[in-house]
C-alpha cells in the first residue's frame, strides 16, 4: 500500500520491450535499500523489483499494466514519480493508494493561479464516476485533492490545485497539455459502490450466510 506522497523523482535508464510487455530500468537514490521482490510505485503503478545493477532497479510491466497505464509511453530519460510501499510505522500523509491504476486521463490545460498550479484533466466516465469535489485522487502516483468536477455524457473534466512544493518535487512539473497521466480513484468510493450493489442484489437474492459471517454489517440491510 502507498500514500501518494512522492519519495523521489527517478529516471528511466533503459526499456527492454517484447510485444505488449516490457521491463523498465530505473535509477534512484535509494537503490541500495531496495530488496528483490519489493513493491515500488512508478507513476502510480505498483511494480515489483525483479533485479538490480549498479545503474538502477528493474521492474516488469505486464500486458494488463500496459493497457491500463501510460507506462508504455515512457522512454529512456523519462522522469518518473517513485514511492516505496508504506512502512507500518510511517506517517499517513496522503490517502489510501493501492498502486492499481483504474485508467488514464489527458491533461487539458496547465495554468498558474496565485501560489498554485491549476491542472485540468479529461477522463472518461469510468474514472469520473468516482471523482468528487474536495475528494482525493491519485494522479501519476501523487495524492491530490479535486477542486472541481464537470461531468458530461462521455465522462468529464476535473481540476487540481497543485501547491508549489508538490509541483517542484514531482515529475508533474515536466508535463504538458495533451499528455497522458495515470489515475487511481479513491478506493473507498469503489467499495461503497460495490456495497450498494450487494444491497440492491440482496433485495432479489438472499445474501449467503457465509458472507454474513464475515461481514455482519450486512445483517440489517
Amino acid at each position: 500500500m502507498f500514500t501518494g506522497i512522492i519519495e523521489e523523482i527517478g529516471t528511466v535508464k533503459s526499456i527492454l520491450s517484447s510485444g505488449n510487455f516490457f521491463s523498465l530500468e530505473i535509477s534512484c537514490s535509494f537503490l541500495d535499500e531496495l530488496l528483490i521482490g519489493e513493491s515500488v510505485s512508478v507513476n502510480g503503478a505498483c511494480l515489483t523489483v525483479t533485479k538490480k545493477n549498479a545503474n538502477g532497479f528493474f521492474a516488469d510491466v505486464t500486458p494488463e499494466s500496459f493497457r491500463r497505464t501510460s507506462l508504455g509511453r515512457l522512454k529512456s530519460g523519462s522522469l518518473v514519480n517513485l514511492e516505496r510501499a508504506m512502512s507500518a510505522n510511517g506517517r499517513f500523509g496522503g490517502h489510501i493508494v493501492t498502486g492499481h491504476i483504474d485508467g488514464t486521463g489527458k491533461i487539458k490545460s496547465i495554468q498558474k493561479e496565485g501560489n498554485s498550479i491549476l491542472v485540468k484533466i479529461n477522463a472518461d466516465k469510468k474514472i469520473t464516476r468516482y471523482i468528487v469535489e474536495k475528494g482525493s485522487v491519485c494522479v501519476d502516483g501523487i495524492s491530490l485533492t479535486v477542486s472541481k468536477i464537470e461531468r458530461n455524457g462521455e465522462g468529464g473534466t476535473f481540476l487540481l490545485a497543485v501547491i508549489p512544493h508538490t509541483w517542484e518535487q514531482t515529475a508533474l512539473k515536466e508535463k504538458k497539455s495533451g499528455e497522458i497521466v495515470n489515475i487511481e480513484c479513491d478506493i473507498v468510493g469503489k467499495y461503497i459502490e460495490r456495497f450498494v450493489e450487494i444491497k440492491e442484489d440482496s433485495n432479489k437474492t438472499k445474501i449467503p450466510n457465509e458472507f454474513l459471517e464475515h461481514f455482519p454489517i450486512f445483517h440489517n440491510l
